[in-house]
């Protein structure tokens, strides 16, 4: 084994153990019985191995796909260091990554067991819960030693779940893998007996010690922590792998905010005769008719157009996953908190493939325009080839299958929504509108996160914002914000991507001419698995002059 490779498993190895229940690295071998240590030291310590692991990379002298995988590695170790250093776990109440609530009720819930040594997993998963929680209480109370407060509307939503969770013993989700018959005997005496238990503990330490201690709706901004612009800075930096400043990211979702306001106007006065941008958004998020009817009507909608994405991919893609991908609802209890959808990736071994889950909760004022888009975000051909791919390849160590890289992956996907546009998956206009609907919230996003975290703006400003510049409903605009404020930077990741892609496409066209490949191209974003953009920008670039 080269030098690389090791250093790249090796880091996989700290990846897991910093956080073992990640989607993205279900079936790594060794800890599918561990849920993680959230304490300080543990920290630390995967903090110091992510730093040797660089440095020894740094030290390298390696081309072609070594010369790739030192750069991912660069990366993903920087991750470590700044996932370590922002300390969210100790103010984040709601969110998927990093929240003890979301990572236990929402996350560990989805994970596959294949078998009996699976099942025992995941029972010792459940017997390790009280510790987890209690170590994510202590930091909480770190957290407000140091100043590093959570927002109160977080831990009041967290406490609702928590108080939702324990009244409903019959409908627990962690009773949702199945188990055989004496692994779920077993898990039944967990839940009972450990589990629930320990979450009425935690709920307690929430309600006597924490939430009085919660931060207004008009400071949930990192900038109102202590050294919060420099962990928004940093988070900035990892999620979008570039050293763009919060100001610039401001200015470039303005930016194409202004750009889309035609193409509103174009497609609005088609269908509705609407004459300015804000009236088409308007009657998308005002009008009753483009509601759907039921939740079938928006699981059918989605499946409709993922087959319709899956036909046609030959055409653009040469390489296709082995696997097609799997239609379900939001479950039930996590349908407030969640998304309007997400894709969870099938296992590491491609036993099986991933499953898009759409949100039918309040599905009747839910906007059906933009039900196309989101599917070809998450699903097909977006996160659904691109993760499903990377899975499947051979011949590169598992960091380069792994990689959390949020530009990269949120950028695919994004592209993909205009992709589709392009080579006419859509079925009307009103679902082209959908397309502008979802660029206008991804390009909202860079105004809104880096308003909040960089520049101390208040909640009601950042949901006053949303509702001007996008057709989100509702419910939607307050979980949006929500997330914005639960995970700094993350949101920054999608148009920032996107836009990357976009560029190195129109370079790899001009300098290649009659020569430029579409479905090469594709091939060649999505086959080394997820790349920091500089990384991204040097393989495509190398393959355009070929």
């Amino acid at each position: 084994m080269t030098d690389v490779l090791a250093l790249a498993d090796d880091l996989v190895d700290v990846l897991a153990e910093e956080d073992p229940v990640n989607e993205l690295l279900q079936g790594h071998p060794g800890f599918g019985h561990r849920l993680g240590d959230l304490d300080e030291a543990t920290g630390q310590r995967l903090r110091r191995r992510a730093r040797r692991i660089a440095r020894e990379a740094a030290r390298l002298d390696v081309d072609g796909q070594d010369r790739v995988t030192c750069g991912v590695l660069a990366a993903e170790a920087d991750g470590v260091v700044t996932r370590i250093d922002a300390r969210l776990v100790e103010h984040a109440m709601l969110d998927l990554t990093v929240s003890p609530v979301s990572r236990l009720l929402s996350v560990l819930p989805t994970v596959q067991l294949t078998g009996p040594e699976h099942e025992q997993d995941f029972l010792a998963r459940l017997a390790g819960i009280p510790r987890f929680l209690a170590q994510a209480a202590e930091r909480h109370r770190e957290g407000v030693a140091a100043g590093r407060t959570p927002v109160g509307r977080g831990v009041r939503s967290a406490l609702e779940r928590l108080d939702a969770y324990l009244a409903d013993a019959d409908h627990d989700p962690l009773r949702k893998p199945v188990l055989g018959e004496a692994a779920a005997d077993g898990r039944e005496r967990l839940l009972r007996d450990v589990v629930r238990p320990a979450f009425a503990t935690y709920r307690e330490v929430l309600r006597e010690e924490i939430a009085r201690h919660g931060r207004p709706d008009d400071r949930p901004g990192l900038v109102w922590l202590p050294g919060g612009e420099r962990t928004y800075a940093a988070l900035a930096k990892m999620h979008t792998t570039t050293d763009r400043t919060p100001e610039q990211l401001h200015r470039t979702g303005l930016d194409v905010l202004a750009r889309l306001d035609d193409e509103y106007r174009e497609i609005g006065s088609e269908i509705f005769g609407a004459r300015t941008a804000a009236e088409v958004r308007d009657r998308v998020r005002t009008d009753p008719a483009l509601r759907w009817e039921s939740a079938e009507e928006l699981l059918t909608a989605a499946r409709t157009a993922i087959r319709r994405a899956e036909q046609a991919a030959p055409e653009y893609f040469g390489r296709l996953p082995a696997h097609p991908c799997e239609v379900a609802p939001v479950p039930a209890d996590q349908g407030p908190t969640a998304a309007a959808a997400f894709y969870v990736p099938g296992p590491l071994d491609g036993s099986r493939g991933g499953t898009y889950y759409a949100n039918t909760y309040l599905a009747t004022e839910r906007d059906r325009t933009v039900s196309e888009a989101v599917a070809f975000h998450e699903a097909v051909p977006g996160h659904h080839f691109q993760i499903t791919l990377a899975q499947e390849m051979t011949g590169l160590p598992k960091l380069r299958k792994v990689a959390g890289i949020n530009s990269y992956i949120e950028g695919w996907a994004l592209y993909c929504e205009r992709l589709a546009d392009e080579i006419g998956l859509y079925s009307g206009d009103l679902a082209r509108l959908g397309m502008l609907a979802m660029d206008s919230m991804r390009a909202a996003r860079l105004v809104v996160d880096t308003g909040l975290h960089a520049f101390g703006w208040s909640r009601q400003r950042a949901v006053d914002f949303l509702r001007a510049r996008t057709v989100l409903a509702e419910v939607e605009l307050q979980s949006e914000v929500d997330r914005y404020v639960e995970t700094p930077g993350q949101a920054l990741s999608y148009l920032v991507g996107r836009l990357e892609i976009e560029r190195l496409r129109a370079t790899a066209e001009r300098e290649m001419g009659a020569a430029f490949d579409l479905r090469a191209f594709h091939d060649v974003v999505l086959g080394g698995g997820p790349l920091p953009m500089n990384v991204l920008s040097d393989v495509v670039s190398r393959w355009a002059v070929s």
